[in-house]
């Protein structure tokens, strides 16, 4: 009991001190994870103490909930794939859900005759699997705890500007998913007006395939038909990307106020993710992110953090590597 919660403490301890260095990491929600999965431990080892029975039962209730969890898990997300199927258009990145909750129930269909044919060679590609799965499921959880956590702390720090990353538009139309953080920013905008300052809004977006404007252009009409003055909005119109909406962003701001402070608008699935992009391209601001659409949510988180994992390739790389050596080596 004495050794989980002095664990615990020791990696919320790291996680304080690597949260108030810079919130914008992943290996915070690492840290977070670590520190409650063995505060959760400590508790149980707690209850062991005044209840047996009641900690055993505790156990059970977790390990039943796990595999009920991973099934609910699946049929939403096989169903939600559908909804999007219905919903949007039908590219890769908008069947994500659909296919991770496929793979889930594939997975347990495959285990389950592995167990049965009990072939040597299938039951090492079982525990490959099962094991760089497991890795990811650690990863996303992480994901998901902090993300959760990032998007509710606030940012008290005056802000100089407001920055606007652009999401596509539907010919010169702004569609209601870039609606919702032009909105937001207004929102940001005029809470900082009330007390006294005077941002500045940054609209960031180039012309794209398919689009009759500049994104950053009809961004900034959409603002200023809703009262924001023209004056105070600065358009960058020719990112293609959120890297560089940041970056080029960063460097209109520079120019005008070399010691600027920002708040990148974003939606909400794409704010951790944001927030990570800005720390790497050096720009001085935290991410706030916007209401999205429920049926939208998981496949664009899915698709966000598919995306953290591809930005570094060697280290997930090697550690599936070695995953996958371990698994082979227990059926050698």
């Amino acid at each position: 009991m004495v050794i989980s919660f002095g664990i615990a403490a020791f990696w919320f301890l790291i996680f304080g001190v690597s949260f108030l260095r810079d919130r914008r990491m992943f290996k915070n929600g690492i840290f977070l994870v670590l520190a409650l999965m063995f505060a959760g431990l400590g508790v149980i080892f707690t209850v062991e103490t005044v209840s047996r029975p009641v900690a055993v039962a505790l156990v059970w209730v977790i390990v039943i909930a796990i595999p009920v969890a991973i099934g609910v898990l699946a049929v939403f997300l096989v169903i939600n794939g559908v909804t999007m199927l219905r919903r949007e258009r039908r590219r890769l990145s908008n069947l994500l859900s659909l296919l991770v909750g496929l793979g889930i129930i594939g997975f347990v269909i495959f285990s389950v005759l592995v167990q049965q044919i009990g072939w040597e060679p299938l039951a090492a590609v079982r525990s490959v699997l099962l094991g760089v799965l497991t890795y990811m499921s650690f990863l996303f959880l992480c994901f998901l705890v902090y993300a959760f956590v990032y998007s509710r702390v606030r940012s008290s720090r005056k802000v100089d500007f407001v920055v606007v990353l652009g999401a596509g538009l539907i010919g010169s139309r702004v569609p209601p998913l870039l609606a919702s953080r032009l909105d937001r920013a207004k929102q940001v905008y005029e809470r900082a007006v009330r007390r006294g300052r005077s941002p500045r809004i940054v609209t960031s977006g180039g012309q794209g395939p398919g689009e009759d404007v500049p994104e950053s252009q009809a961004m900034a009409a959409y603002l200023v038909e809703r009262g924001v003055p023209n004056d105070r909005i600065i358009r960058e119109d020719k990112s293609t990307t959120t890297w560089e909406n940041l970056t080029f962003s960063r460097d209109l701001m520079v120019e005008l106020l070399p010691s600027y402070r920002c708040l990148i608008v974003t939606n909400n699935f794409h704010a951790f993710r944001a927030a990570l992009t800005a720390r790497k391209a050096r720009v001085n601001g935290q991410v706030v992110g916007s209401p999205t659409a429920a049926y939208y949510w998981p496949t664009a988180t899915i698709r966000e953090f598919v995306a953290v994992l591809a930005s570094h390739p060697y280290l997930n790389g090697i550690i599936c590597l070695v995953i996958a050596i371990g698994a082979v080596a227990q059926h050698i």
